[in-house]
């Protein structure tokens, strides 16, 4: 992965950072607008303005996350564009149990966005060292129980737990490095 440009980059490096971390997403980002604000004519205008939106951010602070920042930019700019116009995506209802009930499945941008987190923390996993991912993935993610996973390596409980915690101290730095706080909160 490309590192976020910084002010001093050539003008070349931090137009291909562009191309590749943000502008790489322009299709998810208009199929995520299309499905979650169909009320939204002016799509391409959204796009261009978070292009502006988040290029302009980038010259005051790195970005961690190019596709989570574009994407919650996008929701600003539709929501601006929906303030201006006096727009609601709601519609009033008078009697509640006239509705149907809304189906509680994910959208489609909110099943890739948490499938992209998911790999994030694959490749956190795989990034640890080989000891500790091994503990890591009996302990946190088979449920395998500590004593049990220490007879089966010939390890003390002890150094178990120290692998796990430091595992799992790891993963979370490696996923707060890509803009995210937890696996299923916000990102900033």
């Amino acid at each position: 992965m490309i590192p976020p440009p910084s002010d001093t980059m050539p003008a070349a490096d931090r137009s291909q950072w562009f191309a590749e971390q943000v502008q790489a997403h322009e299709s998810s980002l208009r199929s995520y607008l299309h499905g979650s604000f169909p009320c939204v004519r002016d799509i391409d205008d959204v796009v261009q303005e978070s292009y502006l939106r988040i290029w302009k951010a980038r010259a005051v602070r790195p970005i961690q996350s190019a596709k989570a920042f574009l994407f919650k930019v996008a929701r600003h700019v539709v929501v601006d564009l929906l303030r201006r116009r006096g727009n609601s995506p709601l519609d009033a209802v008078g009697d509640m149990n006239a509705l149907l009930v809304i189906d509680e499945k994910p959208s489609p941008a909110e099943a890739l966005n948490a499938q992209e987190k998911l790999d994030l923390l694959a490749d956190a996993v795989m990034a640890l060292p080989a000891r500790c991912r091994e503990i890591v993935l009996l302990r946190k993610i088979q449920g395998i129980p500590q004593k049990e996973v220490a007879a089966r390596l010939g390890l003390s409980e002890r150094t178990v737990e120290n692998h796990c915690r430091l595992g799992v101290k790891r993963c979370e730095e490696y996923l707060r490095a890509y803009g995210l706080d937890t696996l299923y909160g916000d990102e900033s």
